[in-house]
């Protein structure tokens, strides 16, 4: 779980890089905003990184720069703003002015504790909200360019997870995906509702989503293993980088490993990097620039 600044914190770096005038030109900035989901009937927070070009005057009025999109998918436990307070925002800016990425938007989402796919019992429409409502809308709010190659996707613990279903699910719309320590689970749906209802923390978020007991058609539909063997063809045009830790806190090292073998038997194109490392900010930060320049030569833009 990642340690969150207060929003009202957050609210006010971001209100005093609005208000720094012409400076401000000159500096990436978080749009933050909320959306009143139609799909899921309630608000969605989210959080944009615009970068410091984005402000600026452009060359062409006729014109102006649109720029690709990467849509980041956060943890169980943390929220759209984890990514910026974290210490990514400080990384961003460093690694652009060194000149090792070029210049997307990153659009985080809040996901709560959706793993970012529809529930079984359909009363959370979360894959539903995000395919139908929100990348039509930030896309239509912003600046971006149209089409699956300026469109990608990256995430962290569950948000990795959503990351690599949305992709492997729809390969037709994103043209890379990545994750940190996505959290891919190898037991089957009876060794999990066994873990349920021995209380474990990890089984009873997962009743919530994948019901209770857990609905194994639901469950397999979703997998990424399963989507991966059963999209190969397009998984085959996707970029795509997963890293884990192998102390992983969560024993998602295991589910890293396994998806890493069977995309090797299917032929399908990817990176894998098993480091030394557990399931924790320090970790992800750690990596954070090799998931950054993987998107943006994905994107291909200059480093």
């Amino acid at each position: 779980m990642l340690r969150t600044w207060p929003p009202v914190l957050l609210s006010w770096t971001i209100c005093l890089l609005l208000n720094l005038g012409p400076v401000a030109h000159a500096q990436s900035r978080i749009d933050c905003d909320a959306l009143n989901s139609k799909v899921l009937k309630y608000v969605v927070h989210y959080c944009v990184y615009l970068p410091a070009r984005y402000d600026s005057p452009p060359a062409n009025q006729s014109a102006p720069q649109r720029y690709p999109v990467l849509y980041f998918l956060h943890g169980l436990g943390d929220n759209e703003q984890t990514l910026f307070n974290s210490g990514g925002w400080t990384l961003l800016d460093d690694l652009r002015r060194q000149h090792k990425i070029g210049e997307f938007l990153i659009v985080a989402p809040e996901g709560r504790r959706s793993f970012y796919i529809n529930s079984a019992d359909g009363s959370v429409l979360y894959s539903d909200f995000v395919l139908r409502e929100f990348i039509p809308h930030i896309e239509s709010k912003y600046r971006i360019r149209a089409g699956r190659s300026a469109r990608a996707i990256s995430g962290i613990s569950m948000g990795g997870y959503g990351a690599l279903r949305f992709a492997f699910s729809h390969p037709e719309m994103f043209s890379a995906a990545s994750a940190q320590s996505a959290a891919l689970i190898t037991e089957s749906p009876q060794e999990l509702d066994a873990a349920a209802h021995s209380g474990t923390p990890l089984g009873r978020v997962l009743a919530e989503v994948f019901g209770n007991p857990i609905d194994a058609s639901h469950w397999n539909n979703n997998s990424p293993f399963v989507l991966a063997k059963k999209n190969a063809a397009g998984l085959r045009k996707l970029a795509i980088y997963f890293n884990c830790g192998q102390d992983d806190n969560y024993g998602f090292e295991k589910g890293a490993d396994a998806l890493h073998l069977q995309l090797q038997k299917e032929n399908i194109p990817h990176q894998y990097h098993a480091y030394a490392g557990d399931h924790s900010l320090s970790y992800f930060l750690a990596h954070f620039s090799e998931i950054m320049q993987f998107h943006s030569r994905a994107f291909g833009l200059a480093n």
